[in-house]
């Protein structure tokens, strides 16, 4: 069946009949529960995942089973939380959660009656790198469509060169890899992409944005001052707090920190720069602001510190300094 490779050493495939119940499986089903062959009484598809996500499985088998994806060649995927006996507990005695996605298809006897289904269950983690990876020649990311690090970072260089002034400003979802480890990878997917819609909206639309990674995100800010950006982006956070208070509490409450750093120079200078700030920001907690500016040298009137002997005061003010 198309699409239904074991692309990686992971990769459980599996059958079951029309009722859910598997016939068959890889011999890696042992990562994740037992084998099949190996029992009297065949285990449903549903005893795999966690008490609490079996009926939204058993509903999606019922889907795959009934043919409504059929004739759409639907290839979603539906992530649940494996069954696992031996769960890696996390500091305080919680458990950290392993995510599994899952991919049905039907298939039907010579009279076309669908008598069960074929599928392929991949590490949740595995399946979100093969999905967000940019192949040679993208410029944006597939999740979110905002220009990737790569494409970003030459648009930057070449403003830079044009001289223009202002702030560049990088925001950090917090806490992303404990989303997608408590709520799995959709989640944290819908985390990024929700980040990515709500920072384009409060963008000017002189501003240009861009995706660094999976959960930073770059604003530049063209002829912003320092203040002028320090006062936006605490406004994006608090209102990005606000929207988070009013979500639904079992959900995971979005939020991020910022860090600022002032255009010119190299854009790896900048890049570094505001990651310092974002350290800091991180540093005083959740939702902060902190930037990173060089203070300005000392320039004698006939122009130029040349020969100047530098002490100790002079040698600290060319470090940049978060505020």
């Amino acid at each position: 069946m198309p699409g239904l490779v074991e692309e990686a050493a992971g990769d459980i495939v599996v059958k079951v009949d029309r009722l859910g119940f598997l016939e068959s499986a890889s011999c890696n089903i042992t990562q994740i529960g037992p084998d099949p062959s190996q029992l009297l009484l065949k285990p449903h598809l549903t005893d795999l995942t966690r008490r609490e996500f079996g009926p939204q499985l058993r509903n999606y088998i019922a889907m795959v089973l009934s043919g409504e994806t059929r004739h759409r060649g639907d290839a979603d995927w539906f992530e649940f939380p494996a069954n696992l006996q031996n769960d890696i507990p996390e500091c305080g005695g919680r458990v950290q959660r392993q995510w599994y996605a899952l991919s049905l298809r039907a298939i039907a006897d010579q009279s076309g009656v669908i008598t069960g289904a074929v599928g392929l269950m991949r590490s949740a983690d595995q399946l979100q790198a093969s999905q967000s990876s940019a192949r040679p020649g993208e410029l944006v990311d597939p999740l979110t469509g905002l220009p990737n690090r790569h494409s970003f970072c030459s648009g930057l260089g070449r403003m830079i060169t044009t001289g223009i002034q202002g702030v560049l400003a990088m925001f950090e979802i917090d806490h992303l890899r404990a989303v997608s480890m408590q709520f799995g990878q959709r989640a944290a997917d819908e985390v990024i992409w929700a980040f990515s819609r709500f920072l384009t909206t409060m963008a000017n639309p002189e501003c240009e944005l861009g995706q660094l990674d999976t959960a930073r995100f770059c604003v530049v800010l063209p002829g912003y001052d320092p203040d002028k950006a320090s006062d936006w982006a605490r406004d994006v956070l608090d209102t990005l707090a606000s929207l988070s208070l009013a979500q639904n509490s079992r959900k995971p409450r979005l939020t991020a920190s910022a860090g600022l750093a002032p255009l010119g120079g190299n854009t790896d200078c900048m890049l570094r720069q505001c990651e310092v700030a974002l350290v800091m920001a991180r540093a005083r907690g959740k939702m902060q602001v902190a930037r990173c500016f060089p203070k300005p040298a000392a320039v004698s009137a006939r122009g130029g510190d040349r020969g100047k002997k530098r002490g100790p005061g002079n040698a600290g003010s060319q470090i940049p300094i978060a505020l």
